[in-house]
């Protein structure tokens, strides 16, 4: 069996080889059964997770659940899909919205008692009290954005104008452009953050990932060129960025704490090593040697394991 989690962004694939992931834009039609063909082998069957469901291709929730079941079933027929009631699924249902997290929860649960997860993907932060699962089943993304479980920031794909309304430039406080100039992915490579194979995702002008390239995404933040505004400065818009973001994940995780009870943290995604090293927690990347790039792409497989499914 085979682990695969299906964003509206990445598809991520956990087998017996490691973790895969595939930049995969729902909202553009990607090819999501063709990406999957490949690891369809003779009796092997895949435990699914999802949150591409409210890509903004699809008219509806229940109409992105059932475009994902019905690619992923051309491959693997009788896979099981995981739900918010904790319970694998063979067909399209409500409760397979934005499951994925909640995978990752069940399986970690056991292993690390009051604890919080946060992990911290290209697109979003999940923070989840491993010591509430019972509470966290039937939980929507409305309700976890409600609750400060669900915050909605990312390492790669999140416009840098949600992050700061205003930067300092050459001591000068300087608001910023709306408009979809650089993302956090190009803040995170300038710093030094990231590296340019873990920038799977799209620039926000088509351009290369490179250390350059970025800086002239984000010097266009403040409406100006590289050579305008110079090197330094934009490393100090990046570190403005990184600082902003830093602090909404940070909080909310503190609230996260002190309202469960949990007393540890432990990270997983593309951010893990980042933010376990800011909150003194576990780095799961460590703990399952790389895999917690694709943290619910591994849960759910393990989950289906645990249970017996096969």
């Amino acid at each position: 069996m085979i682990g695969i989690d299906v964003g509206g962004a990445n598809l991520k694939v956990v087998d017996r080889t490691g973790a895969h992931i595939h930049y995969c834009p729902l909202w553009t039609e990607a090819p999501l059964a063709d990406l999957l063909a490949p690891y369809a082998k003779d009796g092997e069957n895949a435990a699914v997770v999802m949150s591409g469901e409210l890509a903004d291709s699809f008219s509806s929730k229940n109409e992105g659940i059932r475009f994902i079941v019905e690619a992923v079933q051309e491959s693997f027929p009788d896979a099981l899909f995981y739900g918010t009631d904790g319970a694998f699924h063979d067909g399209p249902v409500s409760e397979l919205a934005a499951a994925n997290w909640l995978a990752s929860a069940d399986y970690l649960r056991g292993r690390y008692p009051e604890t919080v997860l946060l992990d911290v993907g290209s697109t979003t932060a999940d923070i989840v009290p491993l010591n509430r699962f019972d509470d966290l089943r039937g939980l929507t993304d409305l309700l976890r954005l409600q609750q400060g479980y669900l915050v909605y920031t990312g390492m790669l794909r999140t416009n840098v104008a949600t992050l700061v309304r205003a930067v300092e430039v050459g001591g000068i406080f300087t608001p910023v452009s709306t408009e979809y100039f650089a993302c956090s992915g190009d803040a995170h490579l300038v710093l030094g953050q990231i590296a340019p194979e873990d920038y799977t995702a799209a620039t926000p002008d088509g351009g290369p990932v490179t250390v350059e390239a970025a800086m002239r995404r984000l010097a266009r933040v403040v409406c100006a060129d590289l050579k305008e505004i110079g090197e330094e400065a934009v490393q100090g818009i990046a570190t403005q960025c990184w600082t902003a973001q830093a602090g909404m994940i940070v909080r909310a995780v503190s609230t996260c704490m002190g309202t469960s009870g949990c007393n540890a943290v432990i990270c997983g995604g593309i951010g893990s090593s980042l933010f376990a090293g800011m909150l003194s927690g576990v780095d799961l990347n460590r703990e399952l040697r790389g895999l917690a790039d694709a943290l619910p792409a591994y849960a759910v497989l393990e989950v289906a394991g645990r249970d017996g499914i096969r």
